[in-house]
């Protein structure tokens, strides 16, 4: 058996080391301890009138979106329209500290590849561009003209543009991801992975084999509308802070709130709404109706369970619990899915579950009384193996009352980035279809490749065995995002390029190719001035909406280059540098004026024409949505699916646990605001592995032990996740938690989703020993 050690766990790092204190978890969420969290790292760090002229202005009409999640904005906004991880985000962002020339020279790239995302991205903002020559250990400033020709002359050298892949952050705004992945069709590969396969690949082909598009079914309104609202696999407290403030007006409104979740979150139990009285003096607003405290992988079983509940109901006084109607005239498969649920094993579904029969009967009962009825979900559902099946039950549970394509119900998968829908819109897939290649080269007069390319763990994969060559991200932390934490960093190290188009540093940087390039750029609260004057730039929410963002906060250094910048002129260094020329694309212009950029949007992307004038709008504009908008269903055969899917057990042999990997509060995907993680009472580190205290008495082991956490796969490598303390702490029986991205090195890079390849890190077998 082959032992790996992961990079991130060195002893003696001080970010690594276990916390300083360990207290209960929180039975609530926000309040005044939001507000304290939030504006005093602000005021601290970006001074009053920094903060003022940023965070008022963050999420309205005229100012800039917030880059932390993709949650929408209401038609009546706040004062305040952000929360406090928002207020980090753009705290991270906005800091005027910058990286100084010479911190190259006192940091070679082995010392780096030492620290920590937390210590990485204190560093201040990325300032000019860098170069590591092939065989040297430092960085060295170079100018952008430099930087331009030496990745021109390494992507020309390739022996086929597949030898290069491309990666993008959902933080991209439209206007970038379009013309990145012009410049990359135009280069000849769809070799475009991005933050998407990681996250909420499942959902886009669940629901784009159901009901014919990836995408959520409702807009931010229909929250205040819902009767019942299930929220699965997801922690809003901490990922999208904002959804609570919308399940409060629901509660209010009259909604039940069902949570289903193997660990309690806080913001679900109760909210303290930090904008009002009530939130700021008072107990708050008590959110979840239900606690279905789930085991790891049981959802199917769940939601197989709730279906076959809804149909016996119906059998049992025909006519009124089905919609016949809608599935009549919308829907095919019903007769299918009875027939297989009538031989589903209650006792399977318990096992898989954890839960009891009457938990079970009282969703049933909730789903059946109520009228218009939301399930929203994250990556609690979407990173296991049967993710996408999962999802497809969920899909079957809303069809068959009809809850989708009306106002108050439908399927609401909530990204986590902040534009990460909006890149896909745009083009950024492997797999685009065909219809978007055609229109795109006849937009431009190019021929884009055919041939699917290679998503993130496809990517990875391929520069272990040497086959792709040059890896380029417009932004994000692939190798710190990625599973396999071990096996992605020495794939990573075999390329002869990397490089990284970022803000800030993270350990993208620091574990590179023979050859590493980072080019820094605006972030989005960066007022962006092209030869036209003032740019604003577009994305995409959760919910379809699509709307502007303005800059508000002059660069912090002279020559920082936008996104679209950098895109384009690449594209010019290195088209330019082919046989004939540039090509077609007049890069140029759409760098001067990003109207010019969506102009060709509005010519290329479905329902996105006449897109200069509706983004201009006050609320900018919804895109279409055949499911939600009018019960059309863009399938082969016009109708919503219904689906049979095979319960599968997520087996954990005797003296094993299932381990999910979190987030912690201060946190943002990769990127480590503080060591802290307020609600589940961790804080001073995140070297931590949650556990029933049922299950440690069974296992032996005290509260507070320091442990080695070993995953076991079928492959034989012995992967470790050393000197974690040993937290009691309330999760499912039988299920364990632990940090992302620490604990990535834990899930195989072989270990994906069916159909959408996402890494599986929400139920790793595991074992704990002593360290």
């Amino acid at each position: 058996m082959t032992t790996q050690q992961p990079e991130g766990t060195r002893p003696g790092d001080p970010a690594d080391t276990q916390p300083d204190e360990v207290r209960p978890p929180k039975d609530w969420a926000a309040g005044v301890p939001g507000i304290v969290h939030a504006l005093v790292p602000a005021l601290r760090d970006m001074g009053p009138a920094r903060t003022a002229r940023l965070l008022l202005a963050m999420n309205h009409r005229e100012g800039f979106d917030c880059m932390s999640c993709a949650w929408p904005d209401p038609d009546r906004r706040k004062p305040a329209e952000f929360c406090e991880n928002g207020a980090k985000a753009v705290t991270w962002e906005a800091t005027p500290l910058v990286v100084r020339p010479e911190f190259w020279a006192e940091h070679p790239v082995s010392d780096l590849a030492t620290r920590t995302e937390h210590w990485l991205g204190q560093q201040g903002r990325l300032a000019a561009p860098v170069h590591k020559p092939a065989g040297s250990d430092h960085y060295v400033p170079v100018s952008w003209d430099e930087a331009f020709a030496i990745l021109a002359d390494r992507l020309g050298g390739l022996d086929s543009p597949d030898q290069a892949s491309f990666y993008t952050s959902g933080r991209t705004s439209n206007e970038a991801a379009f013309v990145y992945q012009l410049f990359v069709r135009a280069f000849g590969t769809n070799n475009l992975p991005d933050c998407s396969n990681m996250c909420h690949e499942s959902t886009g082909a669940a629901l784009g084999e159901t009901i014919g598009v990836g995408k959520a079914t409702i807009t931010y309104d229909d929250f205040a509308l819902a009767d019942l609202i299930v929220i699965m696999g997801q922690n809003p407290g901490t990922n999208h802070p904002r959804m609570l403030t919308a399940l409060e007006e629901a509660k209010r409104n009259g909604a039940s709130i069902v949570a289903v979740n193997p660990l309690p979150e806080a913001g679900l139990k109760r909210y303290k709404n930090p904008q009002t009285a009530r939130g700021l003096a008072g107990r708050g607003t008590e959110l979840a109706d239900q606690f279905l405290q789930i085991r790891l992988g049981g959802d199917m079983a769940l939601l197989q369970a709730v279906s076959k509940r809804v149909l016996d109901a119906e059998a049992a006084a025909p006519g009124t619990v089905l919609d016949h109607a809608f599935l009549a005239e919308h829907a095919s498969g019903l007769e299918a899915l009875a027939a297989h649920l009538a031989d589903l094993d209650e006792d399977a579904v318990l096992a898989a579950t954890g839960l009891t029969s009457a938990e079970i009967d009282e969703l049933a009962d909730r789903y059946v009384r109520a009228e218009r009825v939301i399930v929203t979900w994250a990556m609690g559902l979407t990173q296991h193996t049967k993710a996408v099946p999962t999802i497809k039950e969920i899909v079957n549970l809303l069809l068959l009352r009809g809850n989708i394509g009306r106002p108050g119900a439908g399927a609401s998968p909530i990204r986590g980035h902040s534009n990460v829908q909006g890149d896909r819109t745009m083009g950024i897939w492997e797999q685009m279809p065909d219809s978007f290649l055609d229109a795109l080269d006849a937009e431009f007069g190019i021929t884009s490749p055919r041939e699917h390319g290679l998503d993130a763990v496809g990517t990875v994969e391929a520069m272990a065995a040497g086959r792709v060559r040059v890896l380029v991200a417009l932004g994000g932390n692939l190798v710190g995002a990625i599973s396999d934490t071990g096996a992605a960093e020495e794939a990573v190290r075999r390329a002869d390029l990397t490089v990284q188009i970022s803000t800030k540093l993270n350990r993208s940087h620091a574990v590179v190719g023979r050859e590493a390039l980072i080019l820094p750029t605006l972030g989005r609260t960066d007022v962006d001035r092209q030869a036209s004057g003032e740019q604003m730039v577009s994305v995409e929410d959760t919910v379809c909406a699509v709307h502007a963002s303005h800059g508000k906060v002059e660069p912090v250094a002279k020559g920082l280059l936008s996104e679209v910048s950098i895109v384009t002129r690449m594209a010019r260094a290195v088209l330019g540098a082919r046989p004939g020329g540039p090509g077609p694309v007049d890069w140029a212009a759409m760098e001067r004026d990003y109207d010019v950029i969506r102009e060709h949007v509005a010519r290329v992307v479905p329902g996105c024409e006449d897109y200069n004038a509706k983004l201009r709008r006050p609320n900018g504009f919804r895109l279409p949505h055949g499911p939600r908008d009018s019960r059309t269903f863009p399938t082969d055969d016009g109708r919503a699916h219904l689906t049979v899917n095979e319960l599968a057990h997520v087996e954990c042999p005797p003296g094993r646990l299932l381990l999910q990997t979190v987030r912690a509060h201060d946190q943002f995907n990769t990127t480590i605001y503080r060591r802290d993680d307020r609600y589940r009472g961790i804080k001073g580190g995140r070297a931590v592995v949650l556990v029933n205290p049922d299950d440690l008495a069974e296992l032996g082991i005290a509260d507070g032990t320091t442990v080695d956490v070993h995953g076991e796969y079928h492959d034989g490598v012995d992967r470790v996740l050393r000197g974690q303390r040993v937290v009691a702490y309330p999760t499912a029986r039988g299920c364990a938690a632990a940090y992302f991205p620490e604990a990535n090195v834990l899930v195989p890079l072989g270990a994906t989703a069916e159909t959408s390849r996402t890494p599986v890190s929400k139920a790793v077998v595991v074992r704990l020993e002593p360290a």
